[in-house]
């Protein structure tokens, strides 16, 4: 018990200097840090609490005693500062009176002074409010002058003034009466007419817009017209748009643009726009490449907008640059090359693409004369002439395929003589000393022909024209479309014509001739295009027309067609044969169809005489192989099962009659029996049978000197085997006759030797 006395002693020793702390700074600082003072005694010991608030009682009364103590000390000073209070009372009520009545006597005497004076600052005040108002007038009277001003002009449409005007106001005049309630009203309302003037001048451009898009056609052509007059041009004798189009509200809407500061906005709108149209200008329509028409439409539509963006560059500060109408050239150019390049592929008329080219240059002209690089133009133009060539190829194709009645030309005067002069270059000294009436060796073909190249020759050199390039250039474009000419359309043209079937012989030999003439004429053709170029043949780059190789070709391909159908009418009169292969006893004359064969065969190559030598016999000595060639596979063909001796001697008749014909040297320029050696094959095979001189062949069979070295085995087993079966077929009647039987013997007994013959080659081969 009285430890633990001893202990609470002890600890609330240790809280007593704190609380009295707490209690110093609970009495020296402000009431809002006292929560946090008060807070440390709850978070001190326990019963801390209750020992400070015994020790805060503590404190109360000893403030109380002192306050006591203090009132005490003052209260007799206080007493008798109220007795004071007491004794004056009385004085102050009197004085109170006597104010009173003073106050009232000066009321009384200052009421009319009041009211006088009353009036007169009244006039005062009225005096400066009048100077005032007048004062505020005059200062306000500018503005409202320069705002009346500024509705006139909005009303007269007079926007970059009223714009300027609007400056003035902001600047100069609302700042003097920025105070009033209309000013005020004023500067809320210009940023509306702001916009309304934007709004305005772009709707403005947007008329001009659309009116430039219409006057684009006409400005076109009106500059392509000035292009086609003159190549070149200053700035000066170019084309004035403003002659056809208001460019007013172009510099208006850049101008109210520029004052609004707002020049981009404008720059950007105008840009877009004209590129919007560019892309509609550039798009053609699809029927373009029908007509002229549809072509200049499409230039003077593309010539009108850069004329018009042209104008804009020089006549205005910025809306569009150098950089920008360049960028816009090269993509129409691109747009329009690839245009052109499509649709004048479907042109087929020659005429038409000239008349293209014809726009091209005028069109290049025109904006080269503005500026606009044009040389990609020119370069296309290389392609269209390419296309033009294949126009003119295709339409003298029609025109070389004139029908020719494949005669010499008759003359009978000196004047029917110069007049086919005139037309084809012949020169024959022996033929000039002929008399009248003669005949020209060609056909009237010839001529056409010729004057047909210089036909074409001119036609294109008219593309060549005004292409601004050099005479040697010129040349070799007209010598490579002529060489085309010769080398594709007449060649093609020649080789149909000799392929049709109711082209016979006869004409044959005279399209043999013209081609001889026409690539005699050659060497003028190309004089002519050296006369039209002033370039000499004798130039290093001059190319060579081909119409020696063409008409070559074409005439060795009329040879080759002469050699055809001669074999086809050989053909012809061979199927007409009409062998008995069972008969007993020959004619004793030639076959009909052979003899009217051979007599078709001198008649034509009579007609041969106009030949080159060559042909001619190449000729004969093809017919009279084919002949033999047919003639023996006559005697060899597979359904012919049976011939007799007297079939065989009749078939030896009309080879006699071949070989008659063959020695009559029916074309000169034969050697010796040369012709005749065509029928050398069925001659020994022939004789063979004729004399039935089987040993000497089996004899002889492979010796360089043998008699019958022309007969296969193969052939002669053939034949042999036919004829025993003729006589097998005889046989009743031949075994009574020794002779028949003797001969029926060595039939199968030949045969066998020629199996074995042919069958040793069969093997060694």
């Amino acid at each position: 018990m009285k430890r633990a006395k001893m202990a609470e002693n002890s600890e609330g020793l240790g809280t007593v200097p704190e609380h009295e702390r707490i209690l110093q700074e609970i009495e020296s600082t402000d009431t809002a840090c006292v929560g946090p003072t008060l807070r440390s005694v709850y978070d001190d010991q326990p019963n801390a609490h209750k020992k400070f608030m015994e020790k805060l009682d503590a404190c109360i009364r000893n403030h109380d005693k002192e306050i006591e103590k203090m009132c005490n000390f003052h209260h007799q000073g206080f007493v008798d500062a109220i007795t004071e209070l007491l004794k004056v009372r009385t004085d102050a009520e009197k004085l109170k009176v006597q104010v009173t009545d003073t106050n009232r006597r000066f009321q009384d005497a200052g009421k009319e002074v009041i009211i006088q004076t009353e009036d007169i600052i009244r006039c005062r005040i009225q005096q400066r409010n009048i100077t005032t108002v007048v004062e505020k007038l005059q200062l306000c009277l500018p503005v409202l002058e320069m705002y009346s001003k500024l509705k006139e002009q909005m009303t007269a449409k007079r926007y970059y003034s009223a714009l300027k005007t609007m400056e003035q106001l902001e600047n100069v005049y609302f700042p003097r009466v920025s105070q009033y309630r209309f000013c005020q009203l004023m500067i809320e309302n210009l940023p509306k007419l702001r916009e309304d003037i934007k709004e305005i001048s772009m709707s403005d451009l947007k008329d001009f817009l659309e009116s430039i898009r219409k006057h684009s056609d006409k400005i076109g052509e009106t500059a392509m017209k000035q292009g086609a007059q003159c190549e070149t041009r200053s700035w000066d004798s170019r084309i004035t748009p403003w002659d056809l189009v208001d460019f007013s509200p172009v510099y208006r809407c850049l101008h109210i643009y520029s004052v609004l500061g707002d020049e981009e906005t404008f720059e950007n709108y105008y840009r877009k726009q004209r590129k919007k149209q560019a892309r509609l200008v550039l798009q053609p329509q699809s029927n373009m490449h029908e007509t002229v028409d549809g072509y200049r439409r499409y230039f003077t539509q593309i010539v009108g907008f850069f004329v018009v963006e042209d104008h804009i560059l020089h006549v205005t500060q910025g809306l569009v640059t150098r950089a920008y109408t360049d960028e816009l050239w090269n993509m129409a150019l691109s747009k329009i090359i690839a245009v052109l390049r499509a649709h004048s592929s479907y042109c087929t008329d020659p005429d038409l693409v000239l008349e293209l080219k014809n726009l091209i240059v005028i069109f290049a002209d025109t904006l080269q004369g503005y500026g606009f690089p044009v040389n990609r133009l020119f370069d296309l133009l290389f392609e269209i002439r390419d296309q033009y060539n294949e126009t003119l190829l295709k339409k003298w194709a029609g025109v070389f395929r004139l029908e020719d009645n494949y005669s010499p030309i008759p003359i009978v005067n000196e004047e029917e003589y110069k007049a086919v002069i005139s037309k084809f270059p012949f020169q024959d000294p022996d033929f000039e000393k002929q008399s009248f009436p003669k005949k020209f060796p060609m056909s009237q073909s010839v001529p056409h022909i010729y004057i047909q190249v210089k036909e074409f020759i001119y036609a294109s050199l008219k593309f060549s024209e005004s292409l601004h390039r050099s005479s040697t250039e010129i040349d070799d474009m007209l010598r490579k479309s002529t060489n085309l000419l010769l080398t594709r359309t007449l060649s093609s043209c020649l080789l149909n014509l000799i392929r049709k079937p109711h082209i016979g012989l006869t004409e044959l030999v005279q399209i043999i001739i013209n081609t001889t003439h026409l690539e005699q004429a050659c060497k003028y053709l190309e004089d002519f295009i050296t006369n039209i170029t002033n370039i000499s043949q004798e130039t290093v780059h001059t190319t060579r027309l081909y119409g020696l190789s063409t008409f070559k070709d074409a005439r060795h391909a009329a040879e080759g067609e002469i050699y055809t159908k001669l074999n086809q009418k050989i053909d012809e009169f061979v199927q007409l044969a009409d062998y008995d292969w069972t008969m007993s006893e020959p004619d004793g004359r030639a076959s009909g169809y052979l003899m009217d064969l051979i007599n078709f065969l001198r008649s034509i190559f009579q007609v041969f005489t106009h030949l080159p030598g060559k042909v001619a016999q190449t000729a004969c000595m093809s017919a009279c192989q084919h002949l033999s060639t047919s003639l023996m596979q006559m005697l060899l063909d597979s359904e012919l099962k049976q011939i007799s001796m007297g079939a065989v001697q009749q078939f030896n008749l009309d080879v006699i009659q071949c070989e008659l014909f063959a020695s009559s040297e029916p074309v000169p320029g034969f050697q010796g029996d040369t012709l005749q050696l065509a029928f050398i094959d069925l001659r020994q095979l022939l004789d063979l049978f004729m004399v039935w001189d089987w040993s000497t062949y089996l004899a002889d069979y492979g010796q360089p000197a043998s008699k019958y070295l022309r007969v296969n085995p193969n052939t002669a087993l053939t034949l042999l085997e036919k004829m025993k079966d003729t006589s097998k077929k005889n046989n009743i009647f031949a075994q009574f006759r020794k002779n028949d039987r003797d001969k029926q013997k060595l039939i199968e007994t030949v045969v066998k030797q020629l199996r074995s013959l042919v069958n040793g080659m069969s093997q060694h081969t």
